[in-house]
């Protein structure tokens, strides 16, 4: 393969070389983005853009703009966890409503006491 082919085969998600190939089957697919067969399998009940056509013995075959989009998927979703993780440990906790009812009982409680 010449450099500037594959430069080509780079995704612009993340640094995964992506063979020139028409078809990837799901095992590829799964290697090539680090990802369960499963979590592809879901995947495209969950993107309507993700839609790997079927072979005549229903093996998932997914074109090349398919795998692009299981990346960007991908990054996507670490970026966003990332995002949502920080934002949840930056909130200030709020009592939950367990610990509230025990303070109300104490409250009650000290109030019938005087």
């Amino acid at each position: 393969m010449s450099p500037r082919t594959r430069a080509n085969a780079k995704s612009t998600a993340t640094d995964v070389l992506i063979p020139e190939k028409l078809y990837f089957r799901i095992g590829e697919v799964s290697r090539l983005c680090d990802l369960p067969a499963y979590v592809l399998r879901f995947w495209e009940t969950e993107f309507p853009q993700l839609k790997p056509v079927k072979s005549s013995t229903g093996q998932r075959m997914y074109r090349r703009k398919d795998v692009e989009s299981v990346l960007r998927i991908n990054q996507h979703y670490h970026d966003s966890a990332e995002t949502e993780i920080t934002t949840i440990f930056s909130r200030p906790t709020a009592p939950s409503p367990a610990s509230s009812n025990v303070l109300v009982a104490k409250r009650r409680a000290q109030g019938a006491g005087r």
